[in-house]
């Protein structure tokens, strides 16, 4: 398996997931440019943090221009894995692979904290190694991260469980106090109705070791990990989940 982690004019946590990935992890990864389309040599993409062209006109706004993101769109469509970080999660909303859309923190303030999320949907490929309702511990560092959309499209996302991420207290509660951004329904992170593209704001790739303040970030990406372990898989060995964590370094 190969991951790739996509480079913008202006991304800051691209060497992070990098090191996540082909350090913590021990999995191969390639850096890929935004003026680049081939994409065809990889897994899974992932669309790091940072502030792509310097968040000019609206987080996002042009880095769904670059020549990537059709690459991008064509690896999604055609089943690809792809995860979008904070400032990817805000991209792949310009893109429209994720619906829905990102305003101002409500105390428009920028804000760089550790947060507690709720993991909503263990059946996607990104979080298939979590427990149902696990609470995660992991940094937020943003000033757009207040997701927004309209009631239909609320009711779709739940009704598909699209919802896979909830800002939470450390216990697992609802409340606007465990809400950082004024995110409605107290949306961290969403995924597409196939559910093999993902966009959350708090980093996992900052939460890798224990350093960090928690490991808790490697939940998301052993669960994509083991999702791309089994992909590869003749179907009857899909069946043996030990077998898979065997592989996938503690």
């Amino acid at each position: 398996m190969k991951f790739g982690v996509v480079v913008f004019p202006g991304s800051n946590c691209d060497h992070d997931t990098y090191h996540a990935i082909g350090t913590v992890l021990g999995q191969p990864v390639e850096f890929v440019w935004h003026q680049s389309e081939q994409l065809e040599n990889f897994d899974a993409i992932i669309l790091p943090g940072g502030f792509a062209y310097g968040d000019y006109l609206r987080t996002g706004a042009i880095a769904r221009f670059s020549p990537v993101m059709r690459a991008v769109a064509r690896f999604a469509n055609s089943g690809g894995l792809v995860l979008g970080i904070c400032n990817g999660f805000q991209i792949l909303l310009e893109a429209g692979l994720l619906p829905g859309a990102m305003l101002r923190n409500t105390g428009l303030r920028f804000i760089c904290r550790q947060v507690h999320i709720r993991v909503e949907n263990v059946l996607t490929p990104f979080t298939s190694a979590a427990r149902p309702g696990q609470v995660l511990k992991m940094p937020i560092a943003h000033s757009e991260g207040n997701y927004f959309c309209d009631a239909a499209t609320l009711a779709e996302l739940e009704r598909s469980e699209q919802i896979i991420f909830r800002y939470t207290t450390a216990d697992g509660r609802e409340d606007l106090a465990a809400n950082p951004n004024g995110s409605l329904a107290n949306i961290a992170g969403i995924a597409n109705r196939e559910r093999n593209v993902v966009g959350l704001m708090p980093h996992p790739e900052r939460a890798v070791e224990a350093a960090l303040g928690s490991a808790d970030g490697l939940v998301i990406l052993r669960s994509l990990v083991e999702s791309l372990v089994r992909r590869a898989e003749p179907e009857p060995a899909r069946m043996r989940p030990a077998a898979v964590a065997a592989r996938v370094p503690a």
